[in-house]
């Protein structure tokens, strides 16, 4: 079918879709941003594709139900590697996807323009475009979860790359030595930083150290196996030295990769979100002064450090957004042949 938008209808909406690996958030935005309707319901990940799939499209109809009129179009973010011409899910790790055509396989279930794009780069077009980035034409959004993800918007342009995988911020290189991560790497910063590289880190440190570690092995119930970045972070403000000490070391590792971040875009706003900046905000204001410490003079004469302002709407409002400007410019597109 060919995709097109209707620009000139009033009480312009759209639909936006956060699809991780255990929940499906879709969620009615208006032309501001704002979240009139939401719901979430589990992602089935483990039954396939096509019952992942049906789910979107249950969710989808509920809320045209409710409405009782159509949307401009529906936008999808998707945690793992999208091709931008057609929204042919390479890759989704927590999914368990290969070559999945999610867009075409909605836009014919549904009838109505589709696009799909990564998660994390939803989350920056939401925050650039209704949130702590808006109006602002240079910024690096960094989003540190279970995972590290984020998105650059240079020049008033998010970048997309050559093969559409600019923004995997997590995988660049703190340490050659370091431990190894999920891509195949080692040091990669969301192997020193995120939330599964905490709690790997004070599992290590408990096998190490069993003294050192026995409050915090008590309050995984004794459970190792089961020791979280949360529990390392309670600890840690309750004032334990081993996990202070593994709090230090995720600072230490934000710091280096916020300065080589800071350094390559020299953005006038650096965003910061995700799990384990919400669980420490004071992440915020010891990032701020470790990167104007470290980063070229040059790169921070016009900086700030922000938080993100969208927190769990970031996903299905930057997947609407993302697909309102891509509609637009495919308008364009046809408008000037």
């Amino acid at each position: 079918m060919e995709r097109s938008l209707d620009l000139n209808r009033r009480n312009l909406w759209s639909i936006g879709v956060d699809l991780g690996g255990t929940k499906i958030v879709v969620a009615q935005i208006e032309a501001g941003g704002k979240v009139r309707l939401r719901l979430r319901r589990p992602s089935r990940s483990s039954e396939g594709p096509a019952v992942t799939k049906a789910e979107i499209i249950s969710g989808i109809k509920e809320i045209l139900k409710e409405v009782g009129s159509l949307p401009a179009c529906i936008g999808i973010g998707v945690a793992g590697q999208v091709d931008p011409n057609n929204g042919l899910v390479y890759f989704a790790p927590n999914l368990d996807w290969h070559d999945e055509p999610l867009q075409e396989d909605l836009q014919n279930s549904l009838g109505l323009p589709v696009v799909v794009t990564n998660d994390v780069r939803a989350v920056t077009w939401g925050e650039w475009i209704h949130g702590a980035g808006k109006g602002c034409n240079d910024l690096v959004c960094l989003f540190v979860g279970t995972g590290i993800g984020g998105g650059v918007v240079s020049g008033g342009q998010m970048l997309s790359g050559c093969s559409n995988t600019a923004g995997e911020v997590g995988h660049i290189t703190i340490d050659l030595y370091g431990p190894p991560c999920s891509c195949g790497n080692r040091g990669c910063l969301e192997a020193l930083a995120s939330g599964w590289a905490i709690a790997r880190q004070a599992r290590e440190a408990i096998l190490t150290d069993a003294t050192a570690g026995a409050h915090l092995l008590s309050m995984a119930g004794n459970q190792g196996e089961i020791l979280t970045a949360e529990i390392v972070v309670q600890a840690a403000k309750a004032g334990n030295l081993l996990a202070r000490h593994l709090i230090n070391r995720v600072e230490e590792a934000l710091i280096a990769g916020c300065v080589s971040l800071v350094n390559a875009f020299n953005p006038c706003r650096l965003i910061l979100g995700g799990g384990v900046v919400e669980g420490m905000p004071e992440l915020l204001q010891r990032i701020d002064q470790g990167v104007r410490q470290k980063a070229l003079a040059a790169a921070i004469r016009s900086f700030q450090v922000l938080p993100a302002g969208l927190k769990n709407d970031a996903g299905v409002i930057g997947a609407a957004a993302f697909a309102i400007n891509t509609f637009k410019k495919e308008e364009g597109n046809r408008n000037d042949k």
